[in-house]
């Protein structure tokens, strides 16, 4: 069957068509894009703005207009950290409801990280052993840790590359005051939530996904995307050491210069790379490998579970 998963995130709304049957992986389509940026349209009172919403709306028609020409036998939407934390977020809901026909799920932060931990379990197999798992996206940061594919321990942090440049880093460049602040909010938030994932014991591999890590690792020296899915891709904390002073003096239009780096991300990419370090550090990680799998394919491969196989009745 033909699915379609629409990912209203922090930085984009992203509608993934992959053509999918229980027992096989998932095969990509078609990707339908648009930088959004919610977490960045949000004003004093923690509410979306209107200009924001009509916004969603336009891009959310558009995304299931885009679905239905793909020929999507069904579209499973969800939406993360903005609109989670927004005040106005049942607002938003019944908005998007009432204009677009899409009921649209809210995932909790703890089920963010559950899922991206299932695909990565998924790509990576059983022989991964223990996986500690990090994503940074655009309004929070997601750990998860375990055996099997429901991981023993998960949490979500307001930590996303997005918010935290849009209240910590106003300067382009960054002020060196603001950088240092903005590590010290970074690594505390962190250091709350380790100890809950160290007595576990340690992981057997360390993976990351979303955007932030795949950039970091490419600045790093990591392989092009076009090189393919299957080429392995790794960031070690100590090439991440020598970038992060290298970002920070950096201007916007600068870091967009820099090979895998996306003109809409440069400016979010020193915020994630705090983040990176940070957790790297605090963990314990020397190196990480990027997993290709995110939070949208752990949706699909969810789906996918509680779909009977074939021959079933």
């Amino acid at each position: 069957m033909r699915l379609g998963v629409l990912d209203v995130g922090s930085n984009t709304v992203h509608l993934l068509v992959v053509d999918a049957h229980p027992g096989a992986r998932p095969l990509p389509a078609h990707s339908h894009k648009a930088e959004l940026r919610l977490a960045q349209l949000i004003d004093q009172d923690g509410a979306i703005s209107d200009k924001g919403i009509d916004r969603l709306v336009a891009v959310l028609q558009d995304a299931l207009q885009a679905a239905e020409d793909k020929g999507c036998e069904d579209v499973l939407p969800f939406a993360t950290s903005a609109v989670r934390e927004a005040a106005n977020a049942d607002a938003l809901l019944a908005r998007v409801q009432q204009e677009t026909g899409l009921t649209l799920p809210v995932l909790t932060g703890e089920e963010e990280a559950r899922l991206t931990f299932l695909a990565a379990r998924r790509w990576f197999g059983w022989s991964a052993g223990k996986l500690l798992v990090l994503d940074i996206g655009g309004g929070s940061l997601e750990i998860a840790l375990g055996l099997d594919e429901e991981p023993d321990a998960a949490a979500s942090l307001p930590l996303g590359a997005g918010r935290l440049t849009t209240a910590w880093l106003p300067g382009d460049p960054s002020d060196p005051t603001d950088v240092r602040a903005l590590r010290r909010h970074v690594r505390a938030q962190i250091a709350r939530i380790v100890g809950d994932f160290v007595r576990l014991g340690p992981p057997d591999r360390v993976v990351a996904t979303s955007k932030t890590f795949k950039q970091l690792a490419r600045i790093a020296g990591a392989a092009r995307s076009t090189d393919g899915l299957y080429v392995q891709r790794a960031l070690s904390r100590r090439a991440l050491e020598d970038w992060v002073p290298r970002l920070a003096t950096m201007t916007t239009a600068q870091r967009a210069q820099l090979p895998g780096v996306s003109e809409g991300r440069a400016n979010q990419l020193l915020a994630g790379a705090l983040v990176a370090e940070g957790a790297m550090d605090l963990f314990g990680v020397d190196e990480l490998e990027i997993c290709p799998w995110a939070l949208r394919e752990g949706v699909i491969l969810r789906r996918l579970d509680h779909l009977p196989t074939p021959g079933e009745n």
